[in-house]
């Protein structure tokens, strides 16, 4: 049956839209070989790290892919946070994750935590696009995913066209902790999609160290190129 389907309607990849070949998964091996990668997590000077100096303390920092508008990994993030196509975040976790324990600056992650959407949100997308990517992570390194921790308290309308000011404004109250005993003397890794200026990723990472994590770590999809101009 899987046969007839393919024959007819063949499996695209995900990124760029060719017919995929009989080996390929999701991502064809030329868009592999092309994707913007930023293997951050193999650099010594942390530059994602460095980006929340003086504000956060992460013990370790990444992200898979730079992101660019009308790019591969534009199409990427689009499908799976518009189009529900939740095996693109499988694939890209394991792939970042197994990049990750390589890396050995991972190691001691005792817990996953996504980094949540309203309720109202929520309803409207069906799923939080960051969970499969997640929980790919925490299958690789065998810890818990926990989608419960954070929750959002606050609806904030798109901030696409605001200033890095006006979305820590917007988000610096948007969350809390919802179970904190999961939390307490655990090194965290925190996991979203995209950073685009770091203020949600900034206002969870609060909220988690004054929960008593011992240790937070992040993780990310793809960082806006932007952020190191």
């Amino acid at each position: 049956m899987n046969y007839i389907v393919d024959l007819f309607f063949p499996p695209q990849c995900q990124a760029c839209s060719s017919v995929l070949r009989d080996h390929e998964l999701e991502i064809c091996v030329d868009c592999r070989h092309h994707l913007p990668l930023t293997n951050y997590h193999f650099q010594k000077d942390q530059p994602l790290a460095r980006l929340f100096f003086g504000r956060i303390h992460f013990e370790a920092a990444t992200s898979l892919f730079y992101f660019e508008k009308n790019s591969r990994v534009q199409s990427l993030l689009h499908k799976l946070k518009y189009k529900r196509q939740k095996s693109i975040g499988t694939t890209l976790g394991t792939w970042l994750a197994l990049e990750m324990k390589d890396s050995n600056r991972f190691h001691s992650i005792d817990l996953v935590v996504s980094v949540p959407l309203h309720k109202k949100r929520l309803k409207e997308r069906g799923y939080n696009q960051v969970s499969p990517f997640a929980k790919a992570i925490a299958n690789v390194f065998d810890v818990p995913y926990e989608d419960s921790v954070l929750i959002k308290t606050k609806h904030v309308k798109t901030q696409v066209f605001q200033t890095k000011a006006e979305r820590w404004k917007s988000v610096k109250h948007s969350f809390e902790i919802n179970n904190k005993t999961l939390v307490i003397g655990k090194h965290v890794l925190l996991v979203d999609d995209l950073i685009t200026t770091g203020s949600t990723i900034e206002a969870c990472a609060v909220v988690l160290m004054n929960a008593e994590a011992k240790q937070l770590s992040l993780a990310t999809i793809a960082i806006a190129s932007s952020m190191f101009r």
